[in-house]
This record gives C-alpha cells, structure tokens and sequence, in this order.
C-alpha cells in the first residue's frame, strides 16, 4: 500500500467502492465487478455466522474466512478487519493477530478506535503492516446491536471523532473509516486529512464508501440499517429458488430427464440381464 499514492489519488478527485466479502464466490464477483478494495469484515460474525454482535468472532474465524476471499480474488486488495478477541490483549499480540492476517492473504488490516488503538496502530504501522483507522460507531464495543446508533452528533463527540482522525494520520494509517457519522462531521475530517476516508453512513462528502454486500443485496434480514441502499433482493430471489425446488421435489418433477444420466443400449442389457440372476 503506497500511502503517498493515496494522497495523490485523493487530490485527484478519486473516489473508492469498497464492500465486504467472506467468501470466495462473493470475493470474485467484486473483483471483476469493480469494487476497489474488499473487507473481510467482522459483520461475518452476524451476518454469516449468526452472532447477535461482532465482538464473539475469532481470530481463526477471521483467517479462515481472510483465505477463502484471497481464494475468489487473487489480485485484489483486501483489508482484514482486526476482531475484538485480537486487540483486547495488548499491542503484542495485536502485531500477532495482524500478521497472522497477511500470512492469510490480507494486504491491511482495520483497528477500530479503543482506549489503546493508537498505541496498536502505532505498533503495527512500525511493522510495516498497512492499517485502516475506524473512528464512529465502532461495533465491537458498542455492546448490544440495539446500540448501534450514530456517533458525532453532539459537539464534543464530533469533535472528538474530528480530534481522532487527525491522530490516526499522524500515527500513518492509510485511511479512516467513518461509520454512522453526521455528514457535516464527515465532510469536516475528509477536507482536513490528506489520506482517504471511507463512510458507512456518514454522507456523501467521504473519499470513498463502503457496504456490507449481504446489506447491499439484501441477504441479511434481522435489520436493515437506515444508511443502506439495496441494490438487489437476494433474499426474495433465493426464497423463490428454494420453494420452487421443494416444489418439484414434491411432485415428482426433478430431477427431470435433463438432470438425470443414462447407460449405453448394451451396458443396460447386460445390467438388466444380471439383476434377473
């Protein structure tokens, strides 16, 4: 990751699609459908895995879901999003968890803000392990999901996230994420840092944004986030698929004679004559 080259690309105008992916298949569809960057996302935890939060997911959940999306995308940059269980424990074993990413096929991994994210990063960045920042609603310590409200909009918070951002940059991430930020809060940091920042409903005026795909193509039912625009219904699609098939399944129908295989002539005489001994 050359963050000087980010620079320059921001300067430019430039503007990046990131979204989440946790398998092969879905890591290849964005590739070769123009998605810049892929997060391995600890949503996996919710949205695949079936955890009421993210801060339940491991470090070997991660890198087994990091493996499978280098699998589906050989080229594409992916960031491998630090779970709660790697940095709960200190800088130390943060850089562990953080290279086990890149051994797995990460490019970058992603901090969200804690009480100690900036000694991590720091840790990290002197590695010369790529770090995304994550100031706004940060999941992992949100606790409850009921709690996943927007960050920014009283003064003091705004400021502390505006406050965050510039320490981020100074410690050499590469970019920060926002996430359920107020847009005049978002549009505050994207103008005052030089690296990009990435939203997730935090308006249009960030760098780039990102999406959960499952939100994005609406695969994940148990809530739909204000901030998420649905660009397909997955879940409908799939839900017709399968009762069509129970369907025909039921009444004889498939597999029909296209989905099912014959014997030569002879092969099924001599089969036939064999089964009469």
């Amino acid at each position: 990751m050359n963050r000087n080259e980010l620079i320059r690309q921001k300067k430019s105008g430039k503007k990046w699609a990131l979204l989440t992916a946790y398998d092969a298949p879905t890591a290849e569809v964005l590739a070769k459908n123009g998605a810049d960057w892929i997060l391995v996302g600890d949503s996996l935890g919710m949205v695949v895995l079936g955890y009421p939060t993210t801060a339940p997911v491991t470090m070997d959940e991660m890198v087994h879901h990091t493996r499978a999306v280098r699998r589906g995308a050989e080229n594409a940059f992916i960031i491998g999003d630090m779970p709660l269980k790697a940095v709960q424990d200190g800088t130390a074993e943060a850089l562990k968890a953080a290279r086990r990413f890149l051994r797995a096929g990460a490019d970058a991994v992603k901090v969200e803000w804690r009480r100690d994210a900036i000694a991590i990063v720091r840790k990290l960045v002197r590695q010369g392990i790529p770090v995304m920042g994550h100031l706004g609603l940060t999941p992992q310590t949100a606790g409850d999901a009921k709690n996943f409200r927007v960050q920014g909009k009283v003064a003091s918070q705004a400021e502390e996230i505006f406050e965050r951002a510039l320490l981020f940059e100074k410690e050499g991430v590469f970019s920060v994420l926002l996430e359920c930020v107020p847009s005049p809060v978002a549009r505050a940091v994207t103008k005052a840092l030089r690296i990009p920042t990435i939203g997730i409903g935090a308006g249009v005026h960030c760098d780039g944004q990102i999406l959960v795909f499952h939100d994005l193509v609406g695969w994940f039912s148990k809530f739909r986030p204000r901030f998420v625009k649905r660009y397909a219904d997955a879940g409908r699609v799939f839900g017709d698929a399968v009762q069509r098939y129970t369907r025909e399944v039921r009444e004889g129908r498939f597999p029909g004679p296209k989905q099912s295989f014959k014997m030569d002539k002879d092969e099924l005489k001599e089969f036939s004559q064999w089964l009469k001994r």
